[in-house]
Order: C-alpha cells, then structure tokens, then sequence
C-alpha cells in the first residue's frame, strides 16, 4: 500500500464512479478496479458499496476518506518543498559582512534585490571581523561573506568583486594638516596611522610619498578606527565611503593628493558550493550589472 492507492481511493470516492475515476486519473478501469481490490485486501475491510451505475462509501471508506485527504496533502506539500528547496527556491543563508559594505550600500542593496525575488529563503545576516571572515566561510560558519579587498583568501574560497572606491584621509579638525589647501603623501611622512583591517591604502600613501609609515593600532572595525583619530592617536587612511556615515566630533575627511589606490568589495564563497540555495545568490550577483554592484 502506497500513496497511489490513497489517491485512486480518493478518486473513486468524489467521482462515484469507477469509470469516471479512471478517466481522471487516466488508466484503464480495470487497473483502478485492481488497485482499490488490493487496498481493500491489505486493510482487510471493504471501502465502498458497489452498485450498477455508482458507488458509495461503507463506513470503513468514509472514516478513511479524511485521513487520506490529509495524508495526500501532506505528502504533496512535503514533495513540493523538496523541490522547491532543491532548485534552491526556500532554504537558509548565513551572511557574513564588514562594516565598509553597508556604508557603501552594496549589503543592503544585493540582500534586498534577493529576498523580493526569493522571499521564503531566510537570511541571517551578521557583521564579523574581517581577518576572520574568510576562515569561518571556508569552514562553513558563514555560507557566503562580503570583504574589502584586496586580501589573499584561503584555499578553496573565490571571490566576486564588487564596487571600488578609493581613500580618503581621516584628520582631526585642530589637526596642523587641516590647514593645507591640499595634503600629499610626503606631508604624512611623520604622522601616526591609525590602520584599519584592510591596509592597502595607508601602505599605497607611504609609498607614494616614499616612506616606512609610523604604524599604529589596529582596533578592528572603522568606527573604532575613527574614534582613535578622534582621540588624537594618529591619522586614518580610510574607504571614501566612510564620509558621512561615521561622524564623530572633532573628525574631518580630506582628499589625499595623488592617491589613486582603490578598494573594492567582494563576495567570497566557497569554490565547490553544494548548497542550491547559496548558489542561487551567487548567480544573481553574478548576473548583476556593474551598476547594481
């Protein structure tokens, strides 16, 4: 006994017709006649009442007849999410991000361009430190991770690259620098720099202006990098897209001369996804112009 038998049985049972329930299920009379016969045997009871033009449920038919009604809901609906979850249409994702991919809008807008396509997948979405986020998609902590690059990756990870900016120099407004009509890489030589987690740019500005830089600390995400300059601990060579959205007191931004180094986010995902919901995202950032990246 099997599904089929309960959706021949429930066939029989709304047409009251053998013939007619044939037509709809489209078999032969004769093996929906067999099919109900050996549900009947394997039940050992009768489920209907057979007259010359029609049939009717005995009382055994008409207790199962709700019970198979849910049983093949239930079965069809359990199907239908099977399919759906692997054509990658439900399911789950766990995101990882740096702050610089929400100032930049590229989170918000690649998250929200998925869920109004894909409402029923759930993401969870959480900021991570980014000398660490690499390792924990690797490891399948995160499913996917946006990073600013450049930065080397671990084995088994690629990466599709988003929107580029450059830097900008984060001062304090009582700063000597803050004079300048416009600040070089040379005027920088004997500054402190406050490094955040990507530090392409502050080594790009010393070569430029052909230096070692003084290297300071590295607290971690770029608020905690502003707020350091805020606190007179040195200068930050920062992505331009921090400039007005992190605004702390006594805190300017200046152009840095010459600078013409860039950052660009990116998408990091394992090489050999198997998840068809992820690699569902994947495609669709893929897909996307560069406009909408």
């Amino acid at each position: 006994m099997d599904i089929r038998h309960f959706r021949y049985f429930l066939a029989v049972a709304r047409q009251r017709n053998f013939t007619r329930a044939a037509e709809v299920l489209g078999i032969a009379p004769p093996t929906l006649t067999r099919q109900i016969q050996d549900l009947e045997a394997a039940l050992g009871v009768r489920l209907f009442v057979r007259q010359q033009r029609q049939v009717s449920l005995t009382e055994a038919g008409q207790a199962l007849l709700p019970e198979a009604e849910a049983t093949v809901r239930q079965f069809e609906f359990a199907q239908r999410n099977a399919q759906r979850a692997g054509r990658g249409e439900t399911g789950h994702i766990e995101l990882g991000y740096v702050a610089s991919a929400v100032y930049s809008g590229v989170l918000q807008h690649q998250v929200q361009a998925f869920s109004n396509e894909w409402a029923e997948v759930s993401l969870n979405v959480r900021e991570a430190p980014m000398a660490s986020l690499p390792t924990m998609v690797a490891e399948g902590r995160f499913d996917l991770g946006y990073v600013r690059s450049p930065m080397t990756l671990p084995e088994g990870l690629d990466a599709i690259r988003l929107k580029a900016e450059g830097f900008v120099l984060a001062l304090t407004a009582d700063s000597w620098l803050a004079r300048l009509k416009s600040i070089s890489a040379q005027h920088l030589k004997n500054e402190t720099f406050i490094l955040p987690e990507q530090i392409s740019g502050t080594l790009h500005v010393a070569a430029q202006g052909g230096y070692a830089p003084a290297l300071g600390p590295q607290p971690g995400g770029l608020v905690a990098v502003i707020a350091l300059v805020s606190l007179r601990q040195g200068v930050a060579v920062v992505p331009e897209s921090v400039v007005g959205h992190i605004s702390l007191p006594n805190v300017i931004y200046r152009p840095i001369e010459g600078c013409e180094a860039q950052s660009w986010l990116s998408l990091i995902y394992r090489r050999f996804e198997k998840s068809a919901v992820v690699m569902r995202y994947i495609d669709q950032v893929k897909r996307a112009g560069p406009g909408e990246r």
